[in-house]
């Protein structure tokens, strides 16, 4: 007992001080594929839009209906013969069971051909909304990590100003510096105070954002790790991204879907000048009262054949359905060509965001270490009187906006690389495996 007394206090401080893993992209991707409000609609909805083959399919199979009556009746009849009058009272009952089985039902076979397209689209449509999933998932992430390094830029902004303006107002009491050089420092210092308060706002705002996606609280995230390098985008040829674009992206595979949904509804709507032949089977029972002699009267009775039924004029409705569907048809061949377009731009606007994306970073990684080498240079420059107070600020305020351009610049060329991968409609899970690999859970943010 006494011994486990004394490990007890140990094994707590061995679990204080084991490091906490912060949540990973991947992990966060999990939650919102089983929280996020318009990923579950878009389930729904794929398995609404996959019932349409079934229900195009039974305009093909046979329709088995019964149906069963029972009347009261009371009739007054008058034999002119005898001149006798009856008032029979009777129930008269009967069924119907009939079965129906289309042989030429041309709009049916259309429709069923056609509810291919439309599972087609509605699976296509699926794949968007994964897509834009990844992408809304991707961006709340990012947008967390940029307003935390930028909240940590600007309290080491502020931390570096304070400092400054304490050795300013020092440097004034032995008289080595005038007032001027404390107010700067002052102003500096307030101007930090207030980009943090935007800050903190700005991460909250953030974290509520990635909240209503994964339906929690914002965990810590994973940073990125310190010496990830960014690579350019292969094939490094605009013009293959753009021509994949137009054949590839999902907005196009359910455009080509739609358009093949219209041009069917062509057919289908010119089917209704069609004949139509099917066979009926019939099969019942009745009562009835057959005469005052028979009295009540059972019959039973089946009977098969066919059933044809060709239209002729039904007041043009045919005509206007027809002409409707054509004009619908076209205005689809216009919306694929445009969804082409738009696709094979994005990929275009994607690309460089990419590839000036990544040259960017290594400017700005580049400048990152001239910003804090300056500032080394302007503290030692003003300690030794070779520099003034308002050198030192401005050195240290370009750290910070360097520092904060940097971060942005990182996540937003990481983000161009994903939209590149859905405007060419191959943006997947691997892609968020892939970035996830930049990630250092065992960092802090």
């Amino acid at each position: 007992m006494n011994t486990m007394k004394k490990l007890l206090p140990l094994l707590v401080a061995s679990l204080c001080a084991a490091p906490l893993w912060a949540a990973d992209l991947m992990q966060v991707y999990r939650e919102a594929q089983d929280n996020d409000a318009a990923y579950a609609a878009a389930r729904s909805t794929l398995e609404a839009g996959r019932e349409r083959t079934p229900q195009a399919r039974a305009g093909l199979l046979p329709t088995l209906s019964v149906s069963a009556n029972s009347t009261w009746n009371k009739n007054d009849l008058y034999l002119r013969n005898n001149g006798v009058t009856y008032d029979p009272k009777f129930n008269s009952n009967g069924y119907t069971l009939t079965l129906s089985q289309p042989l030429f039902r041309w709009q049916n076979w259309v429709a069923y051909d056609q509810s291919k397209f439309q599972v087609a689209q509605a699976e296509a449509a699926f794949v968007q909304a994964g897509q834009e999933l990844i992408l809304r998932v991707a961006q709340a992430y990012f947008d967390v990590l940029y307003a935390t390094e930028n909240l940590k830029a600007v309290r080491a902004n502020k931390a570096s100003i304070e400092q400054q303006r304490e050795l300013a107002k020092k440097s004034f009491e032995v008289g080595t510096a005038t007032i001027v050089d404390t107010h700067e420092s002052q102003a500096r210092f307030d101007l930090a105070a207030a980009q943090e308060i935007a800050a903190e706002n700005d991460l909250e705002v953030r974290q509520r954002a990635l909240q209503a996606i994964i339906a929690r609280e914002a965990p810590a995230l994973a940073p990125l790790r310190r010496e990830a390098e960014i690579s350019p985008p292969q094939p490094a040829d605009m013009k293959q991204w753009a021509a994949a674009a137009e054949a590839d992206n999902i907005n196009v595979q359910i455009q080509k879907a739609a358009l093949e949904i219209a041009s069917r509804e062509v057919d289908r709507q010119r089917a209704g000048h069609y004949p139509t032949l099917d066979l009926v089977a019939n099969q019942g029972s009745s009562t009835a009262f057959a005469s005052t002699a028979a009295g009540m009267l059972e019959t039973d009775f089946q009977n098969i054949g066919v059933q044809l039924n060709l239209p002729i004029f039904q007041g043009g409705l045919v005509v206007s359905r027809q002409s409707e569907a054509s004009a619908n048809r076209a205005t689809a061949e216009s919306t694929l060509e445009q969804t082409r377009r738009n696709s094979a731009l994005q990929a275009r606007q994607h690309y460089l965001g990419s590839v000036n994306g990544v040259a960017q970073v290594r400017a700005l990684r580049a400048a990152l270490v001239s910003s804090l080498s300056s500032l080394e240079s302007n503290r030692l420059g003003f300690e030794v009187g070779v520099r003034i107070n308002i050198d030192v600020l401005n050195a240290d305020n370009q750290v910070y906006l360097t520092r904060r351009d940097l971060a942005r610049a990182v996540l937003d060329t990481l983000m161009s690389h994903l939209r590149l991968k859905a405007a060419v409609g191959t943006l997947s899970e691997d892609d968020v495996i892939a970035l996830n690999a930049l990630l250092d859970p065992t960092a802090t943010q």
